[in-house]
């Protein structure tokens, strides 16, 4: 009886010590699971930006207008992104335009995961105001949002609030503008 209860002793300091171990139980297998990279991309196209008809009143104008960006990371490499933007400037015919500068996001956009997705929302280092880059050709394009390393991660919209300086002296009329809207890896 000794001799047993001195090995029970002896087998229980090895298991605690982790030098002991026992065999699975019989049927138990190791487990494993591949998670390949997928990409990033925009997860529905992007609108046609529409700021909404306003009168001129004889003063400065200001109209804006909510634009959503729907983001999908599904990199799984925790690099983060930045969505750039770039545009023509806004003209009515040939000669009529508005500022290079007309166009103004004030506040940082908000963020939020996709309805039935989960995902690590982007963290912006952006400072705001932010002015969208316009010119007769569109200039080089600038970060209007970016999304820091470990962030940005699944699927999750970004809305923006964009804003379009009217000045007073403006002539009536429709006018348009060419922007190129662009998806980046890293911040």
């Amino acid at each position: 009886m000794r001799t047993s209860h001195r090995l029970a002793i002896l087998a229980g300091g090895l298991i605690a010590a982790g030098m002991m171990t026992w065999p699975c139980a019989a049927g138990a297998t190791p487990a494993t699971a591949v998670i390949g990279a997928g990409s990033l991309a925009f997860v529905t196209a992007l609108a046609n930006v529409t700021f909404p008809s306003t009168a001129l009143n004889g003063g400065d104008r200001t109209v804006t207008t909510n634009e959503g960006f729907d983001i999908g990371d599904a990199t799984g490499s925790g690099t983060g992104w930045n969505i750039a933007a770039t545009c023509t400037a806004f003209i009515n015919g040939a000669e009529d335009t508005l500022s290079n500068s007309a166009t103004t996001v004030q506040t940082a956009p908000t963020v939020g995961c996709d309805s039935g997705s989960s995902c690590t929302t982007a963290t912006n280092s952006i400072t705001y105001p932010y002015t969208l880059p316009a010119g007769s050709t569109a200039p080089t394009a600038t970060k209007l949002i970016d999304a820091a390393e470990n962030t940005g991660m699944g699927n999750q919209t970004v809305t923006a609030t964009l804003s379009l300086a009217i000045p007073a002296d403006t002539y009536a009329g429709t006018y348009t503008s060419t922007w190129t809207i662009s998806l980046l890896s890293g911040p």
